[in-house]
């Protein structure tokens, strides 16, 4: 269920950073949104923990910093196997869509997600 409802979090902030960004990030619908959700949470099960292992010793000397690279890497492999219906503007646009998704992710966890587990486990 927990995945899920990342899911169509994820979808949410991508339907709004293509309005946001309308130049330099394309979606062609909710559905491509939610699509590109589920194929990125796939990547992040599947790749990213090779592409961690990978760059070990990088991430390890920026002190973390370079995880935020990884997750635009698996962004634009997202944006290469959705094909026209999901379009990036390039590494740099990545780059900061990873950023910004980890501070909003980050937010709705702290503040709506946590929350609600607390008040069912009393």
């Amino acid at each position: 269920m927990r995945w899920l409802i990342g899911c169509i979090i994820n979808a949410v902030l991508f339907m709004a950073l293509a309005g946001y960004f309308h130049e330099s990030f394309y979606l062609s619908g909710f559905t491509a949104a939610l699509q590109a959700s589920v194929l990125l949470s796939i990547l992040n099960v599947l790749v990213r923990p090779l592409l961690i292992l990978f760059t070990l010793p990088v991430t390890v000397l920026t002190m973390g910093l370079f995880l935020f690279v990884i997750n635009a890497m698996t962004l634009e492999l997202t944006d290469y196997l959705m094909g026209d219906a999901f379009e990036i503007g390039g590494f740099g646009m990545a780059l900061f869509f990873a950023v910004l998704m980890s501070l909003v992710n980050l937010v709705i966890q702290k503040t709506i997600l946590e929350p609600s587990r607390s008040s069912r486990k009393k």
